[in-house]
């Protein structure tokens, strides 16, 4: 496999939403289903999109100098549209350039294994962002048990933090777990049918992926398993034949079953503790068994100190920075499961496409305009000056990464949202330039003048199918 993979992970990078839900909060509210642990959840400005440029941002920013990325691939079972190319507004909102592809790979949990699996074999500098949301029918073990999250990898041929020496793979037709399109939750088969196929599958798989990277079960020093049918992840897991230690906690109990993402997190967890040499097993099951062989290179270590000294968030920061006091029927709201009276005020209009397409720099990428007579920063961007008058004497700056600071807020509990009130803030940011934007993942009562934050992608809303995806800030997390 070593001679025919031509690219590895050149960086990596997660997105962890940071509202959590107490399973407990479940069963205390409706008497049904339920658990110990927690679950990460979307929040009601979010969606496989947005999440997937988080994780995406968050993987550029451990790259002091990220190269020109020629392909994106974004792989979901949730995407927020049909038809439309998903991948292309992580596209914008990441800024890349109008050379770099887009494509989706959607519609299934095993298309996220496809995408990694195809850019470790090609010659472009690959972006593969997977995110999903999972939730289920109020009070069913789906709903509990999933998890919304999503992650980035970076594959180039150069500065390779692992390589991928061994892959193999096995494919059969039955009907495990299926969900129509359109339809709220997953439809599932009796678990021990499911067991029934995928656990006889994967022993000659691993041993055949193993032989593949010309190592043994010895030699594994991380083991990472995962997928949606628990059950059979369970068994498989046991049955291994590695080290106990060497298997990789799948921070289910703490973050959910992330459905396409749930085996690249505990990958990252791996890698984030990897050694130079030190082999990662992946075995994913999803309509079939995929099995995947990583080996740390000697340039790891110095890729994670590079990325903590650039502020680059990892995993387990991520993990432990969650906030767990989200109400049950907040999340009901949130996920679409439960309807409120919404505010007294007209329902809102659908962006129009020309304007949108006319300003995707400053929509999508959140690029700002400087004079460069006076120095002036202006937000949106603008051709003339409003300091000394200049005209079509602008620079293009990019504040995405650039924090700013609260001049003054108001916090409104009449404006449209599903989740009141918002919280309006007009933010100086560093450098210069001052904008009135909306407030995310911030408790009202604490918002003050001064308060420190940084800009985050979400989606504003939905009206008449389109969705109005924009910038706004929370507070800045260290």
């Amino acid at each position: 496999m070593s001679q025919r993979a031509v690219a590895g992970i050149v960086a990596y990078g997660a997105y962890i939403p940071f509202a959590r839900l107490d399973r407990r909060s479940i069963s205390q509210t409706i008497g049904q289903g339920g658990g110990k642990g927690y679950r990460a959840v979307a929040s009601y400005d979010e969606d496989t999109t947005s999440m997937a440029v988080e994780a995406s941002r968050n993987l550029l920013a451990s790259l002091p100098n990220a190269p020109e990325v020629e392909s994106l691939v974004f792989g979901t079972c949730s995407p927020p549209y049909l038809d439309k190319t998903n991948a292309n507004a992580i596209h914008a909102a990441l800024n890349l350039s109008v050379r770099t592809s887009a494509f989706d790979a959607v519609g299934s949990v095993r298309s996220g294994i496809g995408a990694l699996v195809n850019a470790s074999s090609t010659t472009r500098t690959t972006l593969v962002a997977l995110s999903d949301t999972r939730t289920g029918l109020p009070g069913s073990s789906e709903e509990a048990n999933g998890g919304d999250a999503a992650a980035s990898f970076l594959f180039g041929a150069s500065a390779v933090v692992a390589e991928l020496i061994g892959s193999a793979h096995a494919t059969e037709e039955f009907l495990d777990r299926w969900r129509t399109p359109g339809a709220a939750a997953s439809s599932i088969w009796e678990e021990r049918y499911g067991e029934s196929k995928y656990v006889p599958l994967a022993a000659p798989v691993v041993a055949e992926a193993l032989k593949d990277a010309d190592v043994g079960t010895d030699d594994v020093a991380h083991a990472v398993v995962g997928g949606v049918h628990a059950r059979a992840v369970g068994v498989i897991s046991r049955s291994l034949g590695v080290p106990p230690s060497a298997l990789v906690d799948d921070i289910t109990s703490q973050v959910g079953n992330a459905g396409i993402v749930a085996t690249p997190l505990a990958l990252i967890a791996a890698l984030e503790k990897a050694t130079p040499g030190e082999v990662i097993l992946q075995v994913s099951v999803a309509d079939g068994i995929d099995v995947l062989v990583w080996r740390a290179t000697a340039a790891l270590p110095g890729y994670r100190a590079a990325r903590d000294s650039l502020g680059a968030r990892a995993l387990t920061a991520q993990i432990a920075a969650g906030n767990s006091t989200l109400a049950y029927p907040t999340f009901l709201t949130w996920t679409g499961q439960l309807t409120r009276e919404p505010p007294r005020r007209p329902d809102p209009d659908r962006p129009a496409a020309p304007p949108a397409g006319r300003a995707v720099g400053w929509k999508f990428g959140f690029e700002a305009s400087r004079c460069v007579e006076c120095g002036t920063r202006h937000l949106p961007p603008m051709r003339v000056c409003l300091t000394c008058h200049s005209v079509d004497r602008m620079d293009s700056e990019r504040l995405a990464n650039v924090k700013a600071t609260v001049a003054t807020f108001t916090i409104d509990h009449l404006a449209f949202s599903p989740s009141p009130p918002v919280v309006s803030a007009v933010i100086d940011f560093d450098g210069g330039g001052r904008f009135n934007c909306e407030m995310t993942d911030v408790d009202p009562a604490t918002v003050h003048i001064g308060m420190r934050v940084e800009m985050t992608f979400r989606r504003l809303l939905t009206a008449q199918g389109v969705h109005n995806y924009f910038w706004k800030a929370r507070p800045a997390r260290s």
